[in-house]
């Protein structure tokens, strides 16, 4: 069995950063609603418990039963975490003079704690809470102090129950990984066991004893998460799975071809669609963002069902659903919403039982298992793209001319990225067509012809993200480059927003 940390959600914003954190340590962890702790499992370890949007002291405040976790296992309480240990158990909770937020350093360390072994005087960590701790109870011990927060860590004396003010899990805290290590590896006895390899051995094993002889079908979208899935799935049932992969005309230059020819060497079993002319049929005159969505939503279920019924006695339904799309994450009003991203209701439709094989890790960790699995870098590395494609980079309603126009100057930008070194340095990167025509000269003559806008972002995780400062040298070939070899095109744009507060996509 699977040891495993526990990871308490009481709704912060950085919950999934302590999973992803733990995990890069090689500890196998999972993150729950403050409410749902399994205390039959025997294969927990420790618990950490998340920081919140709320006051320990409010009436709304999430809470759990803490008297069942301390004593019985190792406990960690990060910022709300800390606060709610300490309220609980008799302590103070008081809104702080000015809101704590940003940069501190710790001046105070007790050097004995196994908490903070390895962790210096003067390290740098990230606060960030409007409460703060003004009193702990009897047999609660200080073991680190910042100029500001006389009781920035904790510890329950004669228990193995932590607690720390600041945010561990965030890249600012300078020995962040080194306490958390401190907690999972030494407080908890994590063997760290948990790797792609002895992620991949497992999961074959269990989708064999899982699947049996039983047909499976894909859809591939040429993205990691599906193509990962598709390898990891053939490694184990072989001839038995079916991929399917529909081009509704929007994908990037030569993409069908070029993914098609990827999956083919992978040893997959793939049937290409091509269903362009159905998608542009439909897509005529459609300008509103959210019905281009739609619309490209149902005709790949239609075209995905229809070609899935053409394979005798399939059972399975598989799909590149990852962690963060599973995971119960909490609103700041207290209500459960489940975010689970499954491609548009496939499962009830076709009547399939349903197969996520990948359904237990972090983005990063996809990455590693295809790595491991021996796929392409090209295929592991490959930016976002969103599922209508194209569409939602054609600003206004959509024609085969405009695709054409698009995809040329996107496949310019693109292979420019790549040959400048650029591309593994940005998140995610493409071109739009904007619905306005701008005057221009070429040769002797006035044009009146497209604008196109770039779009170039750095980013962790696609929550936030800052446009990429990328060389005014690349900018100009790339520029130059379009508007000569793009006939249509006579004005090239960068798009220097952040987000927020836009959005990386324009639609």
């Amino acid at each position: 069995m699977q040891e495993k940390i526990i990871i308490l959600d009481f709704g912060s914003q950085t919950t999934q950063l302590i999973g992803r954190r733990v995990r890069e340590l090689g500890e196998y962890c999972e993150i729950l609603p403050y409410n749902k702790f399994p205390y039959d499992d025997p294969s927990v370890i420790g618990v950490i418990l998340s920081g919140s949007p709320f006051s320990v002291y409010d009436d709304k405040a999430f809470r759990t039963e803490l008297d069942r976790l301390r004593g019985h296992l190792p406990v960690l309480g990060i910022c709300y975490g800390a606060q709610f240990i300490a309220y609980t158990s008799g302590g103070s909770v008081e809104p702080a003079p000015s809101r704590e937020y940003g940069r501190a350093h710790l001046t105070k360390i007790d050097t004995t704690s196994p908490l903070f072994k390895n962790i210096p005087v003067g390290s740098q960590v990230w606060m960030s809470h409007g409460d703060t701790i003004t009193s702990i109870p009897e047999g609660f011990k200080t073991i680190a102090s910042t100029d500001k927060v006389a009781i920035a860590a904790y510890q329950v004396e004669g228990e193995q129950t932590w607690g720390v003010q600041f945010h561990p899990e965030v890249y600012h805290s300078e020995h962040g990984t080194q306490l958390l290590r401190n907690f999972v590896v030494d407080i908890c006895g994590g063997k760290q066991d948990w790797t792609a390899e002895s992620f991949i051995e497992s999961t074959v094993a269990q989708l064999k004893e899982q699947l049996g002889d039983d047909k499976v079908v894909l859809g591939l979208s040429g993205g990691v998460d599906s193509s990962v899935a598709a390898v990891l799935l053939n490694r184990a049932i072989g001839k038995n799975l079916t991929c399917i992969f529909v081009d509704h005309g929007m994908l990037r230059k030569n993409e069908f071809r070029n993914v098609l020819h990827d999956y083919e060497c992978l040893g997959l079993n793939v049937v290409g669609v091509d269903a362009s002319e159905k998608f542009f049929s439909e897509l005529e005159g459609v300008t509103e963002p959210e019905r281009k969505r739609k619309i490209i939503g149902k005709g790949f279920i239609d075209v995905f069902d229809a070609e899935a019924h053409k394979i005798k006695d399939v059972k399975w339904l598989a799909q590149g659903t990852i962690y963060p799309d599973c995971i119960e994450s909490l609103s700041i009003t207290g209500t459960t919403i489940k975010s689970h991203h499954n491609v548009g209701g496939l499962p009830e439709k076709m009547n399939l039982k349903l197969c996520e094989p990948l359904r237990l890790l972090f983005k990063d960790e996809v990455r590693a298992v295809g790595r491991q699995l021996g796929m392409p870098e090209h295929l592991i590395k490959r930016h976002p793209f969103p599922g209508p494609g194209l569409a939602v980079r054609i600003l206004g309603d959509i024609t085969p001319e405009k695709v054409r126009i698009l995809q040329d100057a996107d496949d310019i930008f693109i292979q420019g990225l790549r040959d400048w070194d650029l591309y593994d340095k940005v998140w995610q990167a493409g071109a739009i067509l904007l619905p306005v025509q701008s005057v221009g000269v070429m040769g002797d003559e006035r044009t009146y012809e497209r604008a196109i806008a770039l779009r170039a972002v750095t980013s962790t995780d696609a929550m936030t993200a800052d446009w990429a400062h990328l060389p005014y040298d690349f900018m100009a070939k790339v520029s130059n480059d379009i508007i000569n070899k793009v006939k249509g095109v006579n004005r090239v744009c960068y798009d220097i927003s952040s987000k927020p507060p836009a959005t990386i996509e324009w639609e």
